[in-house]
This record gives C-alpha cells, structure tokens and sequence, in this order.
C-alpha cells in the first residue's frame, strides 16, 4: 500500500495529514512548523510516504529542505494551482487543507515548484536588498523635494552623488522645525547611499567571479546586476528542456484562452519574476534605443516598434533576450551580433 503525505503549512503549526492510495485518511495530526516537529510527528505515524507535499510560501524553502535532509521526499507544489484546487471546499479550515493536499498528491493532479540552493538563494536575497534600497532611496528624495516645494524651492535635476549637498544649499531660509526634518531624511538618504555602495562593490566582485554572470554580459544592455539577477533568478538552466520555456516562467508570454471555436490572446502572463521581467524589458529598450551596434535581434525589434509600439517591442524583445541567455548559459558562447539566433 502506498502513503501521500499532505503539509499545510502556517508560521506557528503545521497540519499534516496521510492518505493510501485508495484515498482513505490514515493519519492526522499538528506540529510546529520546524523540519525536526514535522519529521518526529510523520515518524510516529509509522506510515512511509511517496511524496510529502507543501505549497509554495514563505517557509517553503526552509521546510523541503530541512525535511529532505532527514531523508522525507518533500516536494513543494504551485500553491495558485492548489488554491484552486482546495477553494471547492465547503469547509475551507487547516486540517481540510492539508486533506486536499494529500488528495492531489496521490491523484498527480499538482505542479511541483523548483526550490532553488542555499547559493542561489543567499544571492537573491542580496540582490532583493538592493532593489529595495534603491527604493527607498526614491522615496526619500521624493519626499524631500515635495517638502522643499512648500517653500518654493525647486531642485530640479540633481545627481544622487551630490544630492544632499546642494539640497543642503537651498534650505537654509526655511524655518528650523522643517529644516530639522529635512535634514534627518538627508542623513537617512546619504546611509543609505552609502549601503546601495557597498552591495554594488559585492555585486562587481560576484560578477568577477561567475562565469554564468560574465558570460551574459556580453548582452548588449546587459549589466552586471541585470546579469546576476538572471542567473539566480533562473537557477539551474539544465532544468528547461527548452530555452523558449524561459519566457514563459518570467510571465512574458501572452495568455490564452480557447472553448470550442473561441480562441483569443490576451496580455502576459505576469506568473513569474515581476523584478526579472523589468530588468529584461529595460535590457530591450538599451538596446533598441542606446547601442548602436545592430543585430538581428535589435532589427526585429524596430520592426514591431514601428507596428505595435515601444512599450509592446521592449516586452517581446525582452522576451526573446531571456531566451537567447538562456541559451548562452547552456552553450556556453557569447551573444553574436551578425549571426541569426533562433528564439
């Protein structure tokens, strides 16, 4: 007899619940959301399961991996497929949850989820922590200028390398309760500056090191944080059977939807990496608009400008980039400007 395992996990417990093969409930129970909680309860079953499922979240990393390591075979499952999935239940509460995992498990009616390495993973959140200073740093000087136009100071185009300098030049004749206000968003503006620095030292001497990173940075538009960005992104490229799946798994390729004769096209996707997606449709609109070396790529690209405009020509573009990189990476050859790539 055959046992699957189903974990819906929550940041305190996790409900845990085994199925036979015949779909009969066998074992239910709680735990603490920790591998050993989880590991001890599923030993105490004295069930050996198949497959251990968890949808994909926020502790989904910590928990397969953990749980892997003391030898359960966790799996991590596309938690919007399993949301459809369990939102049919009368009785939507935890321990059904868990049931309806298990229940998709054993009828394979689920979509597994790459959880990347620790390396991929460490990374990423380096290069999340820079997107969200940079952020931030919008913010600050947003808001300053906005304060400094209650009093008819205008800042106009101002480098971030010498901001709080000449910000610091036009507010000396506005009152002293403003100015101290103005001030301590300066100084937060200049710390973190000074942090977006430090990551981006991090980022060269990443770059300098990875072949993956350097590689792809013979992309025309393709810089070192776009590069590192894809390649953590992307984790194993050997995971794709085909390079044209790239597009699809950074939510750049269109929708469909087809009943009986109907079959319509709408807007991407928008299922993967909205960070990535950004990062590549900026990549397209350097390379249309800033290099001037012309490719293929680049000529197929003004085509569609021309037809459906700039906005829809930096998607595809950016579509097609994904997909050449990750050619690039499984092939190991630079991008080639003459020579026609097949996307």
């Amino acid at each position: 007899m055959k046992y699957y395992t189903g974990l819906d996990v929550a940041m305190k417990e996790t409900f845990i619940c085994i199925v036979n093969e015949e779909g009969t409930k066998v074992y239910e129970t709680k735990a603490n959301s920790t591998p050993e909680a989880i590991f001890e309860s599923l030993e105490k079953s004295g069930f050996q399961s198949e497959l251990v499922g968890l949808e994909s979240g926020s502790l989904t990393r910590f928990l397969t991996k953990g749980l892997q390591i003391f030898g359960v075979p966790a799996i991590c499952i596309d938690s919007r497929k399993m949301s459809a999935i369990l939102s049919v239940t009368i009785n939507k509460t935890d321990k059904n949850d868990a049931r309806g995992i298990a229940d998709a498990i054993r009828c394979n009616h689920f979509k597994e989820v790459y959880v990347k390495s620790d390396e991929d993973a460490s990374v990423e959140i380096l290069l999340k922590s820079r997107k969200t200073l940079v952020h931030l740093s919008g913010i600050l000087k947003n808001t300053i200028r906005g304060f400094l136009k209650t009093y008819g100071v205008l800042l106009g185009d101002l480098q971030p390398k010498n901001f709080a300098e000449k910000v610091r030049e036009k507010f000396q004749n506005i009152p002293q309760e403003a100015g101290d206000g103005i001030e301590s968003l300066l100084k937060s503006f200049e710390t973190n500056s000074s942090e977006i620095n430090i990551i981006d030292q991090k980022i060269k001497i990443l770059t300098a090191e990875n072949k993956h990173v350097k590689l792809l940075m013979t992309v025309p538009g393709v810089g070192p944080v776009i590069a590192a960005n894809f390649v953590f992104s992307l984790g194993e490229a050997d995971r794709f059977k085909k390079s044209q799946s790239v597009g699809a798994y950074f939510g750049m390729t269109p929708r469909q939807y087809s009943s009986g004769e109907t079959v319509s096209m709408g807007r991407i996707s928008k299922c993967g990496d909205a960070d990535m997606r950004r990062f590549l449709t900026t990549a397209a609109m350097v390379l249309m608009t800033a290099t001037k070396s012309w490719s293929p790529l680049k000529a197929w690209g003004v085509k569609i400008s021309k037809k459906h405009g700039n906005k829809k020509a930096y998607m595809a573009v950016g579509r097609k980039l994904a997909v050449i990189m990750h050619r690039m990476l499984m092939t190991g050859e630079v991008f080639r400007y003459t020579a026609t790539v097949k996307a």
